[in-house]
């Protein structure tokens, strides 16, 4: 039975992984990698490292399975509260001027970018339907390279025990309670568009107001960060917000934004 990537092995897998995701993995986090790449030996009965590594690089599908059991899902909605204060307090309110100055454009794009489960594009959702004034509407894409965790999102059902961050108005409002959890009603999922997406690849997305892509740049190396940074900065409108994770920053990156605080939360603009 194979208890580790060799490594001849796990080089293989690490450059792979990294020239079609921009993941990176290190000697800290190899264990990970042996233990996923373990696990999808097992489950489709494949007798070695270098016979599962050929199947991934002439299969697109093996690839994207691979790509999302790699991956960590770990979210929770309304992680990182000052986050979304400052998201209503000021992000909103300053949007919306622009909008208002404008004077056609009443909807508010938002990217919820490594969204996994959907509970941070769904704690969006609740915020701005409770927030935006009459006239206006949002459309929020939420991306993913998990195929599994986007179709827990589109299905919109949680167990009890992941939904205790919702206010209790909010939930009693947007969510109904069924056997074994709670389903998020159609009003919140439906201005939600959930999409498989490589963050190596440009999403073919423009003018949007918000991008949400939070505790995901820590897995990449510094140029694959910028790369991606620089991707979201094409994507957004300008006077537009980018939050990233709390553990994270643009620091000593050579990128357009701005580094803004307000007196909730720090985030960037694009100018």
């Amino acid at each position: 039975m194979l208890e580790i990537l060799s490594d001849i092995d796990y080089e293989k897998f690490r450059k792979v992984i990294y020239d079609e995701s921009g993941i990176t993995f290190s000697a800290t986090n190899r264990s990970i990698l042996d233990s996923r790449i373990k696990e999808l030996l097992r489950k489709k009965n494949i007798a070695t490292p270098a016979e599962y590594y050929q199947l991934v690089l002439r299969n697109t599908e093996e690839m994207k399975e691979m790509l999302d059991s790699i991956t960590t899902n770990l979210t929770r909605f309304f992680r990182n509260q000052p986050h979304f204060d400052a998201f209503i307090n000021y992000v909103i309110p300053s949007i919306l001027e622009r909008k208002k100055a404008s004077g056609f454009d009443r909807t508010v794009k938002v990217w919820s970018a490594g969204c996994s489960t959907g509970e941070e594009p769904l704690t969006i959702s609740m915020i701005l339907r409770d927030i935006l004034p009459l006239g206006y509407n949002y459309q929020i894409t939420a991306s993913d390279i998990s195929l599994k965790s986007l179709l827990v999102g589109q299905k919109g059902f949680y167990p009890d025990n992941k939904v205790d961050g919702i206010p209790a108005n909010y939930l009693a409002k947007y969510f109904t309670k069924v056997d074994g959890g709670y389903q998020a009603n159609k009003e919140i999922l439906d201005p939600i568009h959930f999409d498989y997406h490589n963050l190596k690849n440009d999403s073919g997305i423009r003018n949007l107001d918000i991008v949400f892509c939070r505790n995901v740049l820590i897995y990449f190396d510094e140029p694959a960060q910028l790369a991606v940074v620089n991707r979201f900065y094409d994507a957004m409108a300008n006077q537009s917000y980018l939050f990233i994770g709390h553990s994270e920053s643009l620091f000593g990156m050579k990128t357009q934004f701005e580094f803004l605080k307000t007196q909730w939360a720090c985030l960037y603009q694009k100018k």
